[in-house]
């Protein structure tokens, strides 16, 4: 084992996707509800979280902050730099229409969950509904 730590990602190397535990969480409500999906195909336009072929439809899961979510002042507002973060937000607002128009003209439904919606089971039950009639 190296006495040294792993060096960092350098800076602006891509996020790591990772599994993190709203999203399971998000999956679990919506596999019991027998909603059945595969996770994040590269082929579609915006890279979405969940997709589920036999309804047409693709979940996305945005936060709060880095998709301008007005939920919290406080959690979603930039506290330093924040003329480049609104002008990084503005861009990733704008990304995400042009991938819904994309995804939406070859015939998919699109649904947006809020990373603050994550915890609200009535939105979560409203969101499976919604996938359901499809």
């Amino acid at each position: 084992m190296p006495d040294h730590p792993l060096p960092a990602a350098p800076p602006g190397s891509p996020a790591r996707s990772g599994d993190p535990a709203p999203e399971r969480a998000l999956r679990r409500r919506l596999h019991a509800r027998g909603l059945r999906f595969a996770l994040r195909p590269r082929a579609l336009p915006g890279r979405p979280e969940l997709v589920l072929p036999a309804r047409r439809a693709v979940v996305f899961v945005h936060g709060c902050f880095w998709h301008g979510h007005g939920c919290a002042p406080a959690r979603a507002a930039a506290r330093f730099n924040a003329g480049a973060w609104a002008q990084k937000i503005a861009a990733n607002r704008a990304q995400f229409e042009l991938d819904c128009d994309a995804l939406r003209a070859a015939g998919w439904q699109v649904e947006r969950v809020w990373e603050c919606q994550l915890d609200d089971a009535s939105a979560i039950e409203r969101l499976a509904a919604r996938l359901l009639r499809r």
